[in-house]
């Protein structure tokens, strides 16, 4: 069951890694956080990769007050993710034909859900910035939806003031997203146990 866990963890990390790449090469817009990353990596001379993870190590360090506890994949959330997306951005073109963004989009949708799916469905940890959340939802007592919304809305307005792309793809990647992991759930749901222990608004592992 352990090696189970540990390959559908670093699967699940480097396809959620490649997706981000290739919602970038579509640039049709992105979610949230990446808009965030994108947005700070227009104004440092570092990578894309090493943005998402400067940024994860500082959503960590808050954790500290929140007293929360990474795990095994909360830790190599951060490097894993990093790199792929890095790695994905050097080997994906860039698109240019409308259509083709468009089908790209959808697939790094599609990719991202999978990859959500493997990640949580290992249950060894949130994700930095799912666990940020939940700790202010544990703290504050304020609820799943405002904590989530009030983050998001933040990184994604501050992005954008920063030049991170917004457009259709981040509204499909919001409507789509939750969706798209609830009917992919059961497809794991015997073979491994996050989603047996796991919170619900942990579904993202960025």
């Amino acid at each position: 069951m352990l090696l189970r866990r540990l390959c559908a963890l670093y699967a699940g990390l480097w396809l959620y890694g490649f997706s981000m790449a290739v919602m970038i090469r579509a640039a049709l817009g992105l979610d949230p956080w990446d808009v965030f990353h994108q947005g700070v990596a227009g104004h440092v001379p570092v990578s894309f990769g090493a943005v998402t993870a400067v940024t994860g190590v500082a959503v960590l360090l808050a954790w500290i007050p929140l007293r929360q506890r990474p795990g095994l994949g909360t830790v190599s959330n951060v490097v894993v993710v990093a790199i792929s997306v890095d790695a994905g951005l050097w080997l994906l073109p860039e698109l240019h034909a409308l259509p083709v963004r468009a089908g790209a989009m959808v697939a790094a949708v599609l990719l991202n859900a999978t990859a959500t799916v493997l990640y949580i469905g290992a249950g060894m940890g949130p994700g930095p910035r799912d666990g940020l959340m939940t700790g202010l939802v544990a703290r504050t007592g304020r609820p799943v939806w405002a904590i989530r919304t009030g983050i998001e809305a933040t990184v994604l307005v501050t992005g954008w003031l920063l030049g991170g792309s917004v457009g259709i793809g981040t509204l499909v990647y919001a409507v789509g997203i939750g969706p798209l992991i609830h009917l992919m759930i059961p497809l794991v749901d015997r073979w491994l146990p996050g989603f047996h222990r796991t919170p619900e608004p942990e579904l993202t592992p960025a």
